[in-house]
């Protein structure tokens, strides 16, 4: 199958999800998803917690769009004008879809390059995705070192943490807030330190904790 009949089979079938829940925005939605890498596209059709936060990105876009009149692609004159507010929250919805639990970190790396380097990231994904996996390599190694000097593993910091994740997990899921808990808690303890601290991540985790028990 060739590129062109992949991302149109691609785009069938985000259309085919999207509209249930936006029939009206369902193909301005689509077309904004399908500018993506293939493989992040495949990789929600998998995963309905990161294609529901894209597409909630995606809405957001949209509304702003709607709202100033500037639906049309950018020119390259209105990149060259683009302040550097506006490319890092270009840049961190780019990197947010990835869902690494390192966005910001990650959009502030590469944010240090010059501003046509910043730019070329934002209309090549493949390059994207390049400099992503290398940020994300260089921040998991910082906290495994960080981890390695100061993690002594003392139960009673996880148990700490079981009981502010409890908190957290209580208000997405009263109902099962102990059971998701406990499977939240098989994980590193570092892990649940970035559960705690991201939102969005959490929400991820609870889903797909809630997607086991259902099963």
């Amino acid at each position: 199958m060739d590129n062109d009949d992949d991302l149109e089979t691609l785009g069938e079938q985000l259309y085919t999800r999207i509209f249930h829940e936006h029939n009206e925005d369902a193909g301005k939605l689509t077309g904004m998803l399908l500018e993506l890498p293939a493989p992040v596209l495949r990789r929600m059709l998998q995963d309905e917690v990161m294609l529901a936060t894209a597409v909630e990105k995606a809405v957001k876009a949209l509304h702003v769009d709607m709202h100033q009149e500037t639906s049309k692609t950018r020119t390259e004159e209105d990149n060259d004008s683009m302040s550097s507010d506006s490319l890092g929250e270009q840049l961190f919805d780019l990197v947010d879809i990835y869902n690494t639990g390192y966005s910001q970190k990650i959009t502030g790396m590469l944010l240090e390059q010059d501003k046509e380097a910043v730019l070329k990231l934002l209309s090549d994904p493949k390059q994207l995705e390049e400099q992503l996996n290398a940020a994300l390599k260089t921040l998991q190694q910082q906290r495994f070192e960080e981890t390695d000097i100061s993690d002594a593993s003392d139960p009673e910091d996880t148990e700490g943490l079981g009981e502010k994740l409890f908190l957290q997990v209580e208000k997405l899921d009263k109902l099962h807030a102990h059971e998701i808990t406990g499977m939240l808690l098989e994980m590193d303890a570092d892990v649940l330190r970035q559960l705690l601290r991201e939102r969005t991540m959490l929400e991820a985790a609870v889903h797909k904790a809630q997607a086991a028990l259902s099963t």
